[in-house]
């Protein structure tokens, strides 16, 4: 059975949901503590949402300095599928795993509700069982999910098929309407929208967070 790991972090609020959505998609959730160094073997590793410990000095900051993720960030180098979800998209570019930042939402404010995204490419782990051009419905809350990068990091993303999935109304000022990025491989993403949290009907009005799981377990089945 394919093992995902998921990673606590002191503050971490959706570790236990990311690991209960991987359960429902078939495969085995392993919880992985931040201290340790140790992956347990997993075929792929999640960073979930919260508000992790360090968070006062920038997001994902203190986190990124976590025992673990120097196991991650070796990893992720020889193809390990890394998913960073909020506060974990944070962390993966505090890593430089993946490129930009994170800083305030535009307005101040905090974001809480169903967000339609659009599918920009397929050609990720996490995203290689959606359409491209596919709209979808992903819950969204965070205060400082604005992305932003410099121009020409920006021009990179989008010429090289990098930008995974797109705002269709862009609630917290986010450069080119971008919700969630990849690496140049195509083993790592980063979103701010929360999958985990649309997988089961009775808590959600879309269940396309499924998809995301069915991505890395058809990739992991090539």
């Amino acid at each position: 059975m394919t093992r995902i790991g998921v990673v606590t972090f002191p503050g971490s609020l959706d570790d236990h949901d990311a690991l209960r959505a991987v359960r429902l998609s078939g495969a085995e959730p392993v919880p992985l503590w931040h201290a340790s160094d140790s992956l347990d073997g997993v075929d792929a590793v999640i960073l979930p949402g919260g508000f992790s410990y360090g968070d006062y000095l920038r997001c994902g900051a203190i986190a990124r300095f976590s025992p673990i993720m120097g196991s991650v960030i070796d990893a992720a180098g020889k193809g390990l599928p890394v998913l960073g979800i909020c506060n974990g998209f944070q962390v993966l570019c505090e890593a430089h795993l993946l490129e930009g930042a994170m800083i305030r939402n535009a307005g101040q404010q905090f974001i809480c509700r169903e967000e339609p995204l659009r599918v920009e490419t397929r050609d990720t782990v996490w995203s290689c069982a959606f359409e491209q051009g596919q709209e979808i419905v992903i819950s969204l809350k965070n205060g400082e999910g604005n992305f932003q990068a410099s121009p020409e990091v920006l021009h990179k993303l989008e010429e090289n098929d990098q930008v995974v999935f797109r705002y269709l109304d862009n609630p917290n000022g986010s450069a080119n309407d971008i919700a969630g990025i990849t690496n140049e491989r195509g083993n790592v993403v980063g979103l701010m929208p929360h999958p985990e949290h649309n997988v089961e009907a009775l808590t959600s009005s879309s269940l396309d967070g499924r998809t995301f799981f069915e991505s890395l377990l058809l990739f992991l089945q090539r």
